[in-house]
């Protein structure tokens, strides 16, 4: 970790201090990719904290700005996606944002409501696809093929943090605009698998 952190805005400033306190984790790990690292990210423990949701909720009001208007539904892979698109679908319908939510099943459903998508996504959405944290960004992609499939358009992609740094060229490679709330670099680690 290095001592001097980037300067962000307050509102990123402030979900940068919650990662740090309640996410970043140091030891020995060994990361979904097979790698071994000596930091790990659990950022549901921001996303499933009261105050960290509401953190996050104000960094994509921030980061988004205006583009919130043209984002009908927020959602992504399950388990990854759920805490951040469900919750920040919350916190901005109290101050008038209508984001509808959904997951994308690890595999499809066989009896009821058929299929990967569970929620309330619509045929024909502009979608914001969320992760909570992302390295390589294999399951931001997985969730845009099922969206795409299901009828609705990946436009938008966020993380909470950007551990790996190469999403954002698979992101440009399919047209979509990705905008991560924080990145590696801004809470004091190197890009890493």
């Amino acid at each position: 970790m290095t001592d001097e952190l980037p300067t962000l805005s307050p509102v990123l400033d402030r979900l940068r201090g919650h990662v740090l306190e309640h996410s970043v984790k140091t030891g020995d790990f060994t990361l979904k990719s097979g790698a071994r690292s000596d930091w790990f990210l659990d950022t549901k423990q921001t996303a499933c904290r009261p105050d960290g949701i509401v953190a996050v909720a104000d960094a994509v009001a921030e980061v988004f700005g205006d583009d919130l208007g043209e984002i009908d539904a927020i959602g992504g892979l399950t388990l990854g996606a759920d805490p951040m698109a469900y919750g920040v679908a919350a916190v901005l319908a109290t101050r008038g944002v209508g984001l509808r939510s959904f997951s994308v099943r690890k595999e499809a459903k066989r009896g009821g409501v058929t299929g990967r998508i569970a929620g309330a996504l619509r045929v024909g959405d502009r979608v914001l696809v969320t992760e909570d944290t992302t390295t390589r960004g294999t399951s931001l992609m997985e969730a845009v093929e099922q969206i795409a499939g299901f009828g609705a358009e990946p436009v938008w992609m966020s993380v909470i943090v950007d551990r790996g740094g190469t999403c954002a060229a698979m992101a440009a490679e399919r047209g979509i605009d990705y905008r991560p709330l924080l990145r590696a670099p801004d809470i004091g680690y190197e890009f890493g698998t």
